[in-house]
């Protein structure tokens, strides 16, 4: 089949999009990207997306929600365009949306004890309606209902794209929020490992916007962060945050990373005189003490570090991470055939298709749910849509 994968992270900077082709050999399946678009938000609405996720009306919810569902449809219908292909060449598309809140812990509600939920938005109606190509959409809730944190859903993807015969390896993600997948050995029946590790470009990226006013929203490539020092201090005090002594399963994002962190640390550095490089560089450093601290539940060894997602462009914590896991080797997507900035993308491609092969797409060792659950909902593209969908000879 030929699915699109749609993506948009915490830092809600934008859409990804890419355009795989999935076919199923020997029983496993085989996944190459034909081509990828980025359609990045107006920093209007990427600051409507954020303020909405902290305390947003329900008519800000009802109206991003129908906006949204018209940008990931521009998104698919970009990536089609850039393959070169026509949406009646598309079997399917996958769409994350756009987190707007996520509460993977509960809060308690009388009688029922505590409910846990979790929130993205991207209307999948509109992108149907929009593509006219059937859309799964809507995957974490399922695995929360089942008693799940909804999150990470990558590592079944990561564990198909990375594992290796002979190599253990750690699979990092630096999105918004930080998590990895730890692979043991393709012979190795059991140990794969998955959780959110902490904050990464949320944090980062908040600074900059606050400190410049606006002006810029990133430290690109890390270079301000790259001329700081580390504050000890602070890096102490903020390696003492509670939730990177959580032991996995566990999941987290702008709720515990978010403007309460970001003014805490404005705080600091308003007290302390910090100059904005060294303050850059402390948040880096502890972006990568704290996918470190994923060692503390992996049983074997790691071989190989292999980062993704929009942090591996920044020098800064690719140093960092190559200094707190030293000598283990640290390096990216790109060394391994694969687009960093594509992979989550390319991951919804892969659960969309699951969930309409009637194939479970969690893991409920990394998730936490009682049992394999097929994802998502399905809005089809019109009467008979199942039978629309072609996949090769041999696949099912």
């Amino acid at each position: 089949m030929n699915v699109v994968g749609l993506m948009s992270g915490t830092s809600a900077d934008g859409i990804d999009a890419a355009l795989v082709s999935i076919a199923r050999r020997k029983g496993r399946l085989a996944v190459e990207m034909r081509a990828f678009y980025s359609l990045p938000y107006p920093r209007s609405l990427q600051q409507r997306i954020l303020s909405a996720s902290v305390s947003g009306t329900v008519a800000d919810i009802c109206h991003l929600n129908a906006l949204l569902g018209e940008w990931f449809a521009n998104a698919a219908l970009g990536v089609i365009r850039a393959a070169q292909l026509t949406a009646d060449d598309i079997d399917l598309i996958g769409s994350h949306g756009q987190t707007v809140h996520h509460l993977p812990n509960g809060i308690k509600d009388t009688g029922v004890g505590a409910i846990r939920s979790t929130l993205q938005i991207a209307e999948p109606a509109v992108i149907t309606e929009r593509t006219g190509i059937t859309t799964v959409a809507n995957f974490r809730p399922r695995d929360i209902a089942a008693g799940g944190q909804g999150a990470p859903l990558t590592p079944g993807v990561h564990a198909l794209l990375f594992r290796h015969a002979r190599r253990r390896r750690l699979i990092v993600n630096l999105g918004g929020i930080s998590n990895v997948t730890y692979l043991p050995r393709a012979a190795e029946s059991d140990g794969l490992v998955a959780f959110d590790t902490g904050p990464a470009n949320m944090v980062l990226d908040g600074i900059m916007f606050r400190i410049t006013n606006g002006r810029s929203t990133m430290d690109r490539d890390g270079r301000l962060a790259a001329r700081g020092q580390v504050d000890s201090r602070l890096l102490a005090k903020l390696l003492a945050h509670p939730y990177l002594s959580q032991a996995p399963p566990k999941s987290t994002g702008r709720e515990a990373f978010g403007e309460a962190i970001l003014e805490e640390l404005l705080g600091w550095q308003h007290t302390r005189k910090l100059p904005i490089e060294n303050l850059l560089a402390t948040c880096t450093r502890w972006t990568a003490e704290a996918v470190g601290t994923a060692r503390r539940w992996i049983k074997g060894g790691i071989d190989d570090v292999i980062v993704g997602g929009g942090g591996g462009k920044n020098r800064a914590i690719m140093e960092h991470l190559t200094q707190v896991f030293a000598p283990v080797p640290v390096t990216t997507f790109e060394s391994h055939g694969w687009d960093s900035k594509a992979l989550e993308s390319v991951a919804f491609a892969v659960l969309a298709y699951q969930t309409v092969m009637d194939e479970c797409g969690n893991v409920p060792a990394v998730t936490g749910a009682v049992s394999p659950r097929l994802l998502g909902c399905i809005v089809p593209s019109g009467p008979g849509w199942y039978m629309r969908l072609r996949p090769r000879k041999g696949q099912r």
